[in-house]
């Protein structure tokens, strides 16, 4: 079984070769001031994992009480520097730095480069964000256009790509349907799926906001005109697609 679930935000399920990897999970209906517009998962759906990956340090990718409730007793692969964040939760941790390795069954992960601020808060000590090369699945986690995309060209059949967040206007270090369209004309992977969009909003924001809505059309537009060759598939919150 070969298959990408697009759970929500940044939490897709990959299952590839009979393993099970989870990207970081936000599996709770609030988080501060920011609410989840769509139904969360069923639990059991995530049970068995073999792994979690955990881009970066930032609160709605690395939240603890949802790696917690996953009931996970594998490791947590995580950035150089977030293992600390992750210490009470007794969790089996491996850090890795860009270039490095985890072997999980038949699959390979690699840590490759991202281009984001993931210091905790903004007073927290630097902690680098990853994306992760997971055999020919590239899941960019949160990144901003940088030109060693291009370095995946050949290496990617599937990217997983962010393509919003969780407000009305996207900050600096984010890729937006445009430059996440850029990105895939420089790695030219097979299929492309958009993600990080259309999951959580403010609560003073309505639950249609055009946000929440668009950036996937928008992507799948951009990405017919800069990177007509790629295959874009756009995944609802629950939705999955086989490989």
């Amino acid at each position: 079984m070969q298959r990408v679930t697009y759970v929500g935000h940044a939490t897709v399920l990959i299952e590839l070769g009979g393993v099970r990897l989870l990207t970081d999970p936000l599996l709770r209906r609030r988080l501060g001031h920011v609410t989840r517009r769509v139904p969360l998962p069923d639990p059991e759906s995530l049970r068995d994992l073999d792994a979690v990956l955990i881009s970066h340090a930032h609160a709605d990718h690395l939240d603890i009480g949802s790696v917690r409730g996953l009931q996970h007793a594998g490791p947590v692969i995580v950035p150089r520097g977030c293992a600390r964040l992750l210490r009470r939760a007794h969790l089996d941790i491996v850090e890795l730095d860009v270039g490095e390795h985890h072997r999980i069954g038949a699959v390979d992960i690699e840590a490759v480069a991202a281009v984001h601020n993931g210091r905790r808060h903004p007073l927290a000590r630097p902690i680098p964000s990853l994306g992760f090369l997971i055999d020919r699945v590239y899941f960019a986690g949160d990144t901003d256009l940088f030109d060693g995309m291009s370095a995946l060209r050949g290496r990617a059949d599937v990217a997983l790509l962010p393509v919003w967040g969780w407000g009305p206007r996207l900050p600096a270090g984010h890729l937006g349907p445009e430059t996440a369209a850029q990105a895939i004309a420089h790695i030219q992977p097979r299929i492309a799926v958009p993600i990080h969009w259309g999951t959580y909003r403010p609560l003073h924001l309505g639950a249609r906001a055009k946000f929440l809505t668009s950036p996937g059309e928008d992507f799948l537009r951009e990405a017919a005109a800069l990177a007509p060759a790629v295959d874009v598939r756009v995944l609802r919150p629950g939705e999955r697609l086989e490989l």
